[in-house]
This record gives structure tokens, C-alpha cells and sequence, in this order.
């Protein structure tokens, strides 16, 4: 069996990662996507080919002969966008880390290093695969060499394999033609310009016929068609030129040694610390343990498991201004506490013997009173040791997402790296692997204390760094004096829950259930067959082609049946109506009436998860189940809400604010129109509607009205005219008509949300009126696309993340006002603007005032906040 080696064409299979997998980057801002997906395709390719010897080549980007060649006729080549070039030395340096032979020489590109390497191996006697995006390598195939060519669409890669019979039977041509056919048909992304009118289908019949671009010019006069014939009259030189680039030099003088390039063990040590650098966190798990490197802070680790040497613990740590905690813990068990005294001194403390959960817990409550308890998830710590206030605590990890709230996670080896100069800690996958805390604590009790330690260190450490970081960025207050208290509110309220009537969510589910098979069998008869509705396949194919509905759009798996394109159609037929009527209730009842029932607790109430690290903009987030998101469009899928009641003597209190974003927009904007509307109590959408559409205040119709609502809410969220057109089913330019007069109606308006971008491309960031920040990093992009995204998220997010403030600060003086009052009433929901307080009946007066007062009070506004209260012996009704 002959030896392999695989050669990587180092530019291309980046080239391809970064523009088919989405974009990444790493907590630090650094671009990684084009990175990862080529080590992802790497690990994939070394899996299947398992050869001997790898080399990738990469450009230098110097200019080559073939360069100079191409920009003296054509001019200028394409710049590789910002985002890629970047990425460059960063795969460089992975593959270097990893042992992977590199070869670039100046004056040559990529591929004539591949096509020297595998002509050269061929000769050697070894089989040669060859990995490129390019085309251009197809004429390197041989029954010895095979070009495999990825391809990635919508985060899927998958891959073409060339030797000398698959080129002739899919381009009619063999591999060294394929040459003459770039000579004629050009290509733009690899400069090879090609002569003018000639496409594949012509190139291809011209070189079946003739065999080359010479031999078709030698016999010029019988070259069909005749648009072809004169084209290659006219530009032979440059059909010339084009073979010329085209052609790959396999005899370029390369120095190489087949010993370097030998495959040996990627997973080094150096490989390992520049993935974690990077966040490549699921390639992590392909290094083995004995690879990652010691870490120095373990020496500082210390086991104690004797009652009197805890004692002595803890009245040592009641001596310190703050400690780092980690208390090991899941809904039915403590396993372990970590604590950090000094940076020098951290223990972990096993639940055995005398040494219990509970002993643990009362001794936390009590340290609690003379020191502040610094860790990553004081909500969780909460759900064990119940404490009084936010003065006890410090979260970093509520710290760093106001730092950084485009993260989705915030892991202690994560906030080491950026808070505690670059440290690199192993994450908890490194130390316990995928085992859950309980099979950790049965099985790994080594594992389970690096753990333990590992985080009380980060949060003892990374206090003053991230103190110092919100105070330099000016989000102290809103740590503070928002996000802190939050934590306790929040708790509160989860522990609580909400009382849900699993017999009525029962009944819920068969009303759900009866009128979608209702709506079923109206949709067969008019289909003339059944068929499967959840299928966009099959339903596509009865709508579009069997029905002849207008506006089908054909994808690669059918036509499209998303929601917008149906909702055009609702008026064209009545099955259309049916249909997104069905798959609403079908949603209602699979994600609500099924699952609620699922996660009613033993005590007949839902406990839901309220995040606050989840939203860039600073909303909370609900999950597990999430309660934010029940229906209110639809008159069915409000009386969900029938199922969430009250206990027995307490009723429901809604309040919810009346227009919060408006109101913040005509705050933040400073616009006088707006602002005196909402001071005369107008109907701001009569009145947007009246000034746009230039009729009198008393003649607009609801349609106006509805438009101008349209109008009003999708300014606040940035919306294009190609985005207020759908939503209004009207013509772009109608839209952006309706927008200009918006603005000539609010000229302050327009200037704000202008400041608001040129803010954010200054500064990188945008800021609520409370000082929260959101980075926009979209707004440097190359890409368009992102571009018009960031400058919308500039837009929208100071005025949404100060909606989200002020409901988070009356949440906590609601909180507050109910603990000092001594009520038994209780906060149990939020839902974007929305409370929901169940209310000891003969505490109703009290607590509705509470609510006006603090919900108003919240902020001080140039519009005063107005909030809608009602009360019901359930949800439905209380809304």
C-alpha cells in the first residue's frame, strides 16, 4: 500500500469557511469563525483520508508573475475583506502549534506549490489528495492524484472528490483541458479573465471539438456559434493570457523536506492553549488530558474535611473584607463548597460526614454578616442560602455581561482569560467532562475540587478587575444599583412561581385539539387530499403547483412556506388562512398546553428560570418554561391564560406600562411634538396619523390609525422602508414616503436615532439613559448586510435597554416596598413591560398603589410614564 500525503490549499479552505459558516469571535473581539470551520474541515478531511504527510500552502500575497500579468491587463484584483485577512496568521499559527508543515515561497501562489508537491509525490510513488476550493486543481487530477473539493452552504460542508474520469464526467473535458475551458470561460475569483461572451456550455463544446484554444483558433471559421467565433477572433490574446493564468506551474523551485511534513500528534500542549485562547470549546474535547498544561494556581488548592479545621475556616474568612465562593450544588443536593480567602489560599470543603449541606448553608448565612461573598452565580447560590440584600454579595458574572452582553455564556474560565491578564484556567468540561455534579461528586473527587477551586479563585480574583472595568465604563450604578438588587427579585419570584390549573390545562389542550382537526379537514377538502401540513415540502407542492397560488418561491428543498410569504396570501384563498391558523394552535398546543403540564412542581405551581444575562439589550429573559411568550394575537391563545391563577384568598394584579418605548423615545430625543402630544394626553397614533397623512385630527380612519402605529413602533426598532412595506403590505416606496413625513413630523427624531449611529460607528458602543452599553461590532463590518443590522441595532438598542432598565427598577422598588410593608403579596411574573402580582385580597388597595407609585417613579421622564392596571381571579382577566 503506497504511502499518502495531503496538501490543503491553505487561503481557499479558509476563504471557504469564512464566507460559508457564520462569523465568530472570541470574548477579546478577534474574528475566529473562518478559523474554526477550517479546522473543523481539517479534522474531517484527516479522519477519512489518514495519510502519512500533510503540508498546506498558503499565499503570500506578494505580488507573482501571474499577478502582474492579470492587473497590467484588467487592473486592480479584489482586497480580501478586513474580517478574513485578519484570520490569516491566527490559522498559521494553529497549524504550527499543531506540527502541521506550512510551504509559501515569494513569486509563486498556492497552487503551484500544490501542483510541484503532487507531481513530485506522485513521482515518489505515493498517492496525493489534494484539498482546495479552487477549480483551477482539477487539472492536477491523475488516477494517483485526487482533488477534493469542499462546498458549504447554510453551515453544512460537504465535499466533491476529482480523479481523471470524474472530471471527464462532469466537465466533458480531461483534467489538463481543464485549463483551456478557464482560458475561455475566465473566472473571476481567481482572476482569469477569459474572452467576452463565452460561457461554460460554449467553452466546453469549443474544447470537445477542438482540444485547445490554438487548435479552435487555427480553425476559426467553423467555431459555432458565430458570437463565439468572433469573440475569439477578436480577443485571442486575451483567451491566451487567460491559459497562461490559468495554467498551474508544477515545477516551481520549492525546497521540501518529506520528514518535516510527517503527520505526528496535533493535540499538543501549545495546540491546546491557543484553542482555549480562541473559545473553540468543541475542540477542545479532542485533546487528551495529558496534554493541557499544569496549571500553577493548583498548588494553592487545599482539601478540608475535618469539623474543627472548617471552623477555623470560616472565622478566618469572617476576617476578610470579601471571599470567592462556589457552592457545588443542583436542585436536590449539596455536594461541596470552594472558597477562595486569598489568591493564594483556596479551599474546597467535601459534603461527608458531620460535614453536611445544611451545615454548610447556615455557615455561608452566617459569614454572609461580616463578608461579602463574591461568585459567579449568586441566584443559584441563593436558591441554598437565602440572604437579605445585595450588600452580602458580589456576581461577577452579572459583572461581565454588563462588560460584554454579546456573549451567550459567562463561564469562570472565560472570565478568568479576560479579566485576570489572559490566565488560562481548564473549563469544566477539561475537569469533570460531560458528568453531572452528583455522578462527579460519586466518582472524580479530584476532578470535583479543581472545579470547586477553580471557580472560588476566579471570583475571588476577578473582583476588583471587573469593579474597576463597570466603574471605568460608568455601568457601576447599574450594576449596583439595577442588576444586584435584580438578583434578589428574581429569586424571589422563581421560588414563588405561579399556581396553574393542570385539570383546566387539560381541558385547554382537547379545545386546542378539536379545532385544529377542525381546521384539518377543512384543508384536505379543499386540497382535494391529505397530505401532511407540517411538511413545507408537501405543502409547498399542493399550494403552488397543484392550487396555482401566486408568489411561490422555489428553494433547494421546495418552495417556501414561511409565515411572511403565507400571510400575503391569506386574502388570495381561504386555505392559506386555515393553514396558519392550524400550525398557530398546533404551536399553542405542543409548546403550552403539552409541555406546561409537564413542569407543574408538587406544589400545583410552574417555576420558572428569569435570566439576566441572556438579552444584549438588557431584557430579561424567561426559560424553562418560558412565560414571556404566551399568546396574545389571537383570542384562542389568550385564554391560555385562564390557567394561571391565584392561590386561594389572593387574586391577580396586572400592570403593565402604557407605551414605554414611545415615551422613552420622546424623552431621549428631546422632540417637542412628541413630547407635548404625550403631555396632552393625545392619541399618539391618531396624531402620527393625522401629520403623515394630512388629514384632521378627528377624520382619521382606523386604517390611518393603524398605519401610523406601524409607523411609530417600527421607528423605535429602526425599521427600513423595505421592512414597513411587508408589514403594510404596501409599496416601498410608499413606505418610505410614510417614514419621511414621520420624520418631517418629528424632525428630533430623525436627528436622535442619526446621533445614535454615528455614536455607536465612534465609539463602538451604544448607551441607555442609565448608562448601560451595548457594542455594536456589526457597524465596522464589510459587509453590508451586517452594516444595516448594526446601524438598526444602534437605533433601537438605547431606547429598548432603557425600557428594560426602568421595568427592572420598578420590579425592585415593588420588591422592596412589599418586604417593609410586611405584605404577604407577591411579585410572580414579568413579561417585558408587564408585572404580575398575586395579591392578598384584603392587601389589593396597598398593593395597587405600591404599584403606581413605583412603577411611575421608576425614572423621571419629560412624558410621564402611565401605567394600565387591572385585577382578575386569573390571568386572562387581570389582563
Amino acid at each position: 500500500m503506497s504511502d499518502k500525503i495531503l496538501l490543503i490549499d491553505g487561503h481557499s479552505i479558509l476563504n471557504r469557511a469564512f464566507y460559508g459558516l457564520p462569523d465568530l469571535t472570541n470574548s477579546e473581539g478577534r474574528h475566529t469563525g473562518a478559523v474554526y470551520g477550517f479546522l473543523n474541515i481539517l479534522f474531517r478531511i484527516l479522519d477519512e483520508e489518514k495519510p502519512k504527510y500533510l503540508t498546506v500552502a498558503f499565499d503570500l500575497h506578494e505580488p507573482t508573475f501571474r499577478h502582474k500579468m492579470y492587473d497590467a491587463y484588467k487592473g486592480t484584483r479584489k482586497a480580501m475583506p478586513e474580517e478574513l485577512r485578519e484570520q490569516v496568521p491566527l490559522i498559521k499559527e494553529v497549524l504550527t502549534a499543531m506540527g502541521i508543515k506550512i510551504v509559501s515561497k515569494p513569486g509563486f501562489e498556492a497552487d503551484d506549490l500544490l501542483g510541484t508537491l503532487a507531481v513530485r509525490s506522485e513521482k515518489e510513488g505515493m498517492d496525493v489528495t489534494i484539498l482546495s476550493g479552487d477549480r483551477d486543481l482539477l487539472q492536477l487530477a491523475t488516477e494517483k492524484v485526487l482533488i477534493r473539493l469542499p462546498k458549504t452552504s447554510r453551515g453544512k460542508t460537504t465535499i466533491e472528490n476529482f480523479h481523471t474520469q470524474e472530471v471527464i464526467e462532469k466537465y466533458q473535458v480531461t483534467p489538463p483541458q481543464i485549463i483551456e475551458l478557464k482560458a475561455l470561460m475566465g473566472d473571476s475569483a481567481d482572476n482569469i479573465p477569459g474572452i467576452p461572451g463565452v460561457g461554460e456550455k460554449t467553452a466546453t463544446k469549443m474544447i470537445v471539438e477542438f482540444g485547445s484554444i490554438e487548435n479552435a483558433y487555427a480553425h476559426l471559421e467553423e467555431v459555432k456559434p458565430n458570437k463565439a467565433k468572433e469573440s475569439l477572433r477578436e480577443h485571442y490574446d486575451m483567451a491566451v493570457l487567460s491559459k497562461t493564468l490559468a495554467t498551474i506551474n508544477t515545477d516551481s523551485p520549492i525546497d521540501y523536506s518529506y520528514e518535516e511534513a510527517e503527520l505526528k500528534e496535533l493535540y499538543t500542549p501549545e495546540a491546546y492553549q491557543l484553542c482555549k485562547q480562541l473559545e473553540f470549546k468543541n475542540l477542545l474535547s479532542k485533546f487528551d488530558t495529558a496534554v493541557m498544561p499544569e496549571n500553577p494556581i493548583e498548588q494553592n488548592f487545599f482539601s478540608c474535611s475535618d469539623l474543627s479545621g472548617v471552623d477555623a475556616l470560616f472565622k478566618k474568612a469572617s476576617d476578610k473584607a470579601y471571599v470567592g465562593i462556589s457552592l457545588l450544588a443542583d436542585k436536590e443536593n449539596i455536594y461541596g463548597l470552594g472558597i477562595a480567602l486569598e489568591k493564594e489560599e483556596i479551599y474546597y470543603i467535601p459534603v461527608e460526614g458531620l460535614l453536611t449541606g445544611d451545615f454548610l448553608c447556615a455557615s455561608m448565612k452566617d459569614l454572609a454578616k461580616t463578608t461579602v461573598l463574591c461568585a459567579l452565580d449568586i441566584k443559584q447560590f441563593l436558591k441554598h442560602v437565602p440572604l437579605e440584600d445585595e450588600t452580602q454579595v458580589f456576581d461577577i458574572g452579572i459583572g461581565a455581561y454588563l462588560l460584554n452582553p454579546l456573549k451567550s455564556t459567562y463561564t469562570y474560565d472565560d472570565i478568568a482569560k479576560e479579566y485576570l491578564d489572559g490566565v488560562l484556567l481548564p473549563a469544566r468540561e477539561d475537569l469533570l467532562g460531560k458528568d453531572s455534579l452528583k455522578k462527579a461528586w460519586e466518582s472524580s473527587a479530584d476532578g470535583l475540587m479543581a472545579y470547586s477551586c477553580y471557580m472560588a479563585y476566579t471570583a475571588f480574583a476577578s473582583r476588583i478587575p471587573i469593579e474597576n472595568s463597570l466603574k471605568d465604563s460608568g455601568m457601576w450604578k447599574v450594576y449596583r444599583e439595577i442588576e444586584l438588587p435584580l438578583i434578589f427579585t428574581l429569586d424571589s419570584m422563581e421560588k414563588y412561581g405561579i399556581c396553574v390549573k393542570g385539570e383546566e390545562l387539560k381541558i385547554y389542550g382537547k379545545k386546542l385539539q378539536v379545532r385544529i382537526e377542525e381546521l384539518e379537514k377543512q384543508i384536505y377538502e379543499v386540497a382535494g387530499e391529505e397530505f401532511n401540513i407540517n411538511s413545507p415540502k408537501q405543502l409547498g407542492t399542493i399550494l403552488f403547483e397543484k392550487m396555482g397560488l401566486p408568489g411561490g418561491r422555489k428553494t433547494k428543498t421546495g418552495y417556501s412556506t414561511a409565515a411572511d410569504i403565507l400571510e400575503k396570501l391569506a386574502a388570495e384563498h381561504p386555505i392559506v388562512k386555515d393553514i396558519l391558523e392550524y400550525r398557530q394552535l398546533a404551536k399553542l398546543k405542543s409548546t403550552y398546553a403539552d409541555s406546561l403540564a409537564s413542569v407543574i412542581g408538587p406544589d400545583g405551581r410552574i417555576h420558572s428560570t428569569f435570566n439576566q444575562t441572556i438579552t444584549a439589550t438588557g431584557r430579561i429573559s424567561s426559560t424553562e418554561p418560558n412565560l414571556q411568550n404566551i399568546p396574545v394575537r389571537m383570542e384562542l391563545g389568550r385564554l391560555i391564560r385562564k390557567v394561571f391563577v391565584p392561590e386561594e384568598g389572593y387574586v391577580f394584579l396586572d400592570a403593565d406600562y402604557s407605551q414605554i418605548e414611545l415615551r422613552v423615545l420622546a424623552h431621549m430625543s428631546g422632540d417637542e411634538t412628541l413630547i407635548q402630544a404625550y403631555r396632552e394626553a393625545q392619541d399618539i397614533h391618531r396624531l402620527t396619523a393625522s401629520q403623515v397623512f394630512h388629514v384632521p385630527f378627528e377624520e382619521v380612519t382606523s386604517l390611518q390609525r393603524r398605519n401610523a402605529k406601524a409607523v411609530n413602533f417600527g421607528i423605535v426598532y429602526g425599521i427600513s422602508s423595505f421592512g414597513l412595506s411587508q408589514d403594510l403590505s404596501i409599496t416601498r416606496k410608499e413606505a418610505a414616503e410614510y417614514i419621511e413625513k414621520y420624520f418631517e413630523t418629528y424632525p428630533k427624531i430623525k436627528s436622535f436615532l442619526d446621533g445614535l449611529v454615528a455614536e455607536g460607528k465612534e465609539k463602538g458602543y451604544v448607551t441607555t439613559m442609565f448608562g448601560r452599553r451595548r457594542p455594536i461590532p456589526e457597524l465596522k463590518s464589510g459587509n453590508f448586510m451586517q452594516r444595516s443590522f448594526g446601524e438598526r441595532v444602534a437605533m433601537n438598542s438605547p431606547i429598548q435597554g432603557t425600557a428594560a432598565d426602568i421595568i427592572k427598577i420598578a420590579m425592585n422598588r415593588v420588591y422592596k416596598r412589599i418586604q417593609q410593608e410586611g405584605l404577604k403579596s407577591r411579585l410572580v411574573l414579568q413579561v417585558h413591560d408587564e408585572l404580575l402580582i398575586e395579591t392578598k385580597k384584603d392587601e389589593l388597595e396597598i398593593v395597587s398603589r405600591i404599584l403606581e407609585e413605583e412603577m411611575k417613579g421608576a425614572a423621571k421622564l419629560s412624558v410621564e410614564l402611565e401605567v394600565d392596571m387591572h385585577e382578575g381571579g386569573n390571568w386572562y382577566e387581570a389582563k
